[in-house]
C-alpha cells in the first residue's frame, strides 16, 4: 500500500469504517470492563480489571485523534457499529465475574484477531495504529490464571464456563461476519480491493478464509482456559 493510499476514496471510506468499528469497540470495552471490576472477588483484581479499562479508553482516543486528523467525527464512524455491539453485549452479558473474564478473553479475543488478519490490507501506518490498539494488556495471563484456579478449586465450574464459552464463540463469529458482510468497504479491504467500480461482489472465499482462522483461534483460546470438549 503507498503512502498516499488514503487519496483513494474506497480505501478512505474502508479506513474509516475499520478506525470507527475498533473505536466502538475499546469504549464499549471501557465500559464493560469498569462494571465488571466491581464484581471482582477482592481489591487486587478489581485493580487488575480498572487498569485494563483504562488502557482500553488509551486505545480509543488514539484511534479518536487519528479520525479527527483527518477531519472525521469520531460519533459518524462509530455510530454504524454501535447498534451491533450493543446487541451482542446484550445478548452476552456475563452473570458473574469468572464469565466476565471469560468474555474478555474469547469475545475480546477473536474481535481483537479478526482486526489484526484485516490489518495486512492497511498501508504500514494505518497498520502499525491497528496492531497496537489490538495488543494483548496483559489480561491473557490474568485471566487465564483465575478462570484455571477456579476450574482447580471447583471442577463443576469447567462444564460451566464451556458452555458460556461456546456460547461466546457463535455469538463473536456471527458479529465478525456482520462487520464483513454489511460494510462494502471493509469487505472490499478484505478482498485487497481498494478502488475500482463501485459495485463489488462479496468473495465468500476470501471471508471464509478468515473466518476459518478466526474460528481456529477461538479453539485456542478455549482450550488454553481448560475449557475445550
Amino acid at each position: 500500500m503507498e503512502p498516499d493510499a488514503l487519496d483513494d476514496p474506497g480505501y478512505r471510506a474502508a479506513v474509516i469504517d475499520l478506525l470507527g468499528v475498533l473505536a466502538c469497540g475499546e469504549l464499549t470495552a471501557y465500559e464493560r470492563l469498569t462494571g465488571d471490576a466491581a464484581m471482582a472477588p477482592d481489591p487486587n483484581d478489581e485493580v487488575h480489571l480498572a487498569e485494563m479499562a483504562v488502557a482500553e479508553f488509551r486505545h480509543f482516543q488514539r484511534l479518536r485523534d487519528r479520525l479527527e486528523e483527518w477531519g472525521v467525527a469520531p460519533s459518524e464512524a462509530m455510530a454504524p457499529f454501535r447498534p451491533a455491539l450493543d446487541r451482542f453485549h446484550a445478548m452476552t452479558a456475563p452473570s458473574d465475574w469468572l464469565e466476565g473474564l471469560v468474555k474478555a478473553y474469547i469475545g475480546d479475543g477473536i474481535g481483537m484477531h479478526f482486526y489484526r488478519e484485516i490489518a495486512n490490507s492497511l498501508d504500514p501506518q494505518t497498520r502499525e495504529l491497528v496492531l497496537d490498539v489490538c495488543e494483548d494488556l496483559g489480561q491473557s495471563d490474568f485471566v487465564v490464571d483465575r478462570v484455571r484456579a477456579a476450574i482447580a478449586q471447583d471442577p463443576r465450574v469447567g462444564g460451566r464456563l464451556a458452555l458460556w464459552g461456546r456460547r461466546l464463540v457463535g455469538e463473536a463469529i456471527s458479529q465478525a461476519q456482520h462487520v464483513a458482510a454489511e460494510r462494502d468497504a471493509l469487505t472490499a479491504l478484505l478482498m485487497g480491493q481498494v478502488g475500482g467500480a463501485p459495485e463489488r461482489r462479496l468473495d465468500l472465499q476470501a471471508v471464509g478464509a478468515l473466518m476459518s482462522a478466526v474460528t481456529a483461534e477461538s479453539s485456542r483460546r478455549m482450550q488454553t482456559l481448560g475449557l475445550s470438549g
